[in-house]
This record gives C-alpha cells, structure tokens and sequence, in this order.
C-alpha cells in the first residue's frame, strides 16, 4: 500500500478581530460608560436612555394679595370695636350720680361740701332772713315756697321763698337786673313751661346769669353758655332735699316777704 505524499500543510488563515462588540460595535471604555450614564440622566426620556421620567411642571405662586377683603374685614371690626366702646362709655356715663355730672361742669360751686351750717340749716322761719351767698343756695327759709311751674318774675322776689323751693328740688335761674331783654328771652325759653324751674331778676348779681339748686351754683356772663342747660339738665329736681316735695301751689308774688306770708305753713 502507497502512501500519498503529503501536500503542502494547510496553515490556518488568521482572522484580525477589532476591538468591538457582540454587535460590530466597540466596547465602550469605562470612562465613556460614565459619561454616557450621565448624559442619560441630565436627558429624561430620551431615546435610548431607558424609561425617562415626565417632566414637573412649576407651580406658579401669585406675586401679591387681594386686600379688598381683608380690608373689608378690617374696616367691619374696627365699627364693632367703635360701636361697643361708644355703648360701654354711655353706660358707665349712665351710672354715675348726679353729684359727679354737676361736679364735672367747670365753674360749678359744691356748697354741700363746705358743710356750713348756715347753709345746711332747713328750719323754716318767719321774716326777713340773712344768708350767706348771693344768690342763696340754701339755709332756713319761709314755710311758703315760691311757685315753680317754669314761673317766669319780671321783678325780684324774696329769698325766703325762693330757697323753700330750692329745698324741693327746683332749679331757680336769675339775672342780672338790666340784662337786655333779648338775652332775658333766651333764658325764659330754658324756664317756661317746665316744671320745677323758676326765674326772676337779682339785685347786685356779680355775674349776667346765676344757676342754683340746693347747695350748687353756676355763675356765667353768656346767657347761650352750654354749661347752663348742663347744670339743669343734671340737677333738676334730683337735688331735692325732699324727694316728691311738690312746686305748685306756692306764692307768686315778687317783692320781699310780705305779712302775708309771715306764719304761713309749708312743707
């Protein structure tokens, strides 16, 4: 048996691979894996970055307030807090005495707190009396009262009278005699009409106008001073000496005490 000689030995050609990928392409480097990993990230949802994420959309915050409403608010709670301080203030008002109302109008003498006995005094007393303040603001008087209805005198009348009816809580108003009648007709409005009030001219008054109840004075020189309808206003009647006392039913004449009147008899 012959042998065949061996022809040329086959040498196995070789292939020059690159550096690539399964898929032709080349492995990318460490470096370029990282860079790439980044750019997928600063790109959400972009192709071939795997599952992006939805883009957030900005809120948007309003750059200012609506101030109507609240100044509306504001405006409503500042009248409710006006409203309740104006009633609390009255009502406090309200309560206080009479004695504190007429205390309070400048130029108002409190006699009752000098504690004088001559003005004190209640006894009743026939006669001329003396007293100790001009125009009298209390002390011992005739028996008769002077009537005070609103009684308006066009001349003097007697200090004995008058102060009797101080006793019982009226208000007499006197003038200075050769006050000009259109002043005198101011005053007279304030007294007509109106029960215990009375007025009448005074002799040697320091002042146009004296306002007086028992133990409390006001002198003015302006018959349209305010203070003077204050002064009435707070201590008519309520400064009577003896509550429910009556005005009516006393003596109307003017002039000083009269026989008359001597030994008459009177609350």
């Amino acid at each position: 048996m012959s042998m065949s000689t061996p022809g040329p030995e086959r040498v196995p050609s070789t292939v020059k691979v690159g550096k690539t990928s399964g898929q032709g392409k080349p492995p990318a480097s460490k470096a370029g894996a990282a860079k790439a990993a980044a750019a997928k990230k600063a790109t959400p949802g972009a192709k071939g970055g795997g599952k992006g994420r939805k883009p957030v959309t900005p809120v948007k915050v309003s750059g200012g307030r609506s101030w109507g409403p609240i100044l509306l608010i504001g405006a409503v709670i500042a009248f409710f807090v006006v409203v309740v301080g104006v009633g609390v203030y009255y009502v406090a008002k309200g309560s206080r005495s009479w004695e504190d109302k007429v205390a309070d109008i400048k130029g108002v003498v409190n006699y009752r707190a000098q504690k004088n006995p001559a003005i004190d005094a209640r006894d009743h007393k026939d006669g001329t009396l003396t007293y100790v303040t001009n125009p009298p603001v209390g002390g011992a008087h005739n028996p008769t009262w002077q009537n005070c209805m609103g009684d308006v005198y066009d001349a003097p009348i007697a200090n004995e009278h008058a102060v009797h009816s101080l006793e019982h809580g009226a208000v007499w108003v006197t003038y200075k005699q050769g006050l000009p009648a259109d002043q005198v007709a101011v005053l007279a409005k304030k007294v007509q009409g109106k029960d215990y009030m009375f007025m009448s001219p005074y002799t040697n008054l320091d002042k146009n106008v004296s306002v007086q109840v028992w133990g409390y004075q006001l002198k003015v020189d302006d018959v349209n001073d305010s203070r003077i309808d204050d002064f009435i206003k707070d201590a008519r009647v309520v400064a009577s000496m003896e509550p429910g006392a009556a005005c009516s039913s006393g003596n109307t004449t003017t002039g000083p005490v009269t026989a008359a009147a001597t030994g008459a008899t009177g609350k």
